[in-house]
């Protein structure tokens, strides 16, 4: 893929990462004048970013709305909790022999830090991707990482969280600490068989999760599809 200039680079950075977070969530208009506004650039780079993004499957364009945030169906959601399971899985075993004690001690803290938010979703939510990214680096494999920061940004297009749901918080706190100390332990087949084990429940939440907010939209969608008739 061709590199974006300088300005253009500068805004898709900033745009991706605002996906990813959850800043702009699924949905989301992205009005060129908007961003060059916040940004302090021409609507030039914004068009180059949002092109780009668009490529990355960050970004739809539909001719009545304009270029939006994308949003999952249910397949593409299939489909990504598939590669998460086989990527995060590899990324644990190799952390369990590739981690350093500071690595570990990293990953510590986050879990500190995870038993301290409490039932807090948002907090939770923050510090889930900072765990799995400190997992991510802790692998120090750079095509692994590649392969993860890319299905990272389409974890940003998901609504809500699964730390929403009863009894996640502590169910997710007890999977992370069984995957820190396989790592810790330099056990690569416990770490992998307990990434993938967290991924599959991960998994199965997000899809009660998803299937939920699918039948909760359902009248609002039959109400905007009779005012277009």
């Amino acid at each position: 893929m061709n590199r974006l200039p300088p300005r253009g680079a500068r805004v898709y950075e900033s745009l991706r990462e605002s996906i990813r977070s959850g800043r702009l969530p699924p949905g989301e208009r992205l009005r060129e004048t908007d961003i060059a506004e916040r940004l302090g650039v021409s609507r030039t780079p914004v068009r180059e970013a949002l092109r780009r993004l668009q490529s990355d499957g960050l970004v739809t364009f539909a001719p009545w709305r304009g270029m939006t945030v994308a949003a999952l169906d249910l397949a593409q959601l299939e489909e990504l909790y598939d590669m998460r399971e086989v990527l995060e899985s590899a990324a644990a075993r190799f952390a369990a022999t590739n981690a350093t004690d500071a690595d570990v001690a990293g990953l510590r803290s986050l879990l500190d830090e995870q038993a301290a938010a409490g039932s807090d979703a948002g907090a939770l939510e923050r510090i889930n991707r900072a765990f799995h990214d400190a997992i991510y680096r802790a692998a120090h494999n750079r095509y692994l990482l590649g392969a993860l920061s890319s299905l990272a940004d389409s974890l940003g297009l998901l609504k809500n969280t699964t730390f929403s749901l009863a009894g996640r918080p502590e169910s997710g706190l007890v999977e992370h600490r069984r995957i820190v100390d396989a790592i810790a332990a330099r056990d690569p087949a416990v770490a992998e068989d307990a990434a993938r084990r967290h991924i599959a429940r991960a998994r199965d939440l997000r899809l009660h999760l998803f299937q939920t907010e699918q039948r909760l939209a359902a009248p609002d969608q039959a109400e905007a599809r009779s005012l277009r008739t």
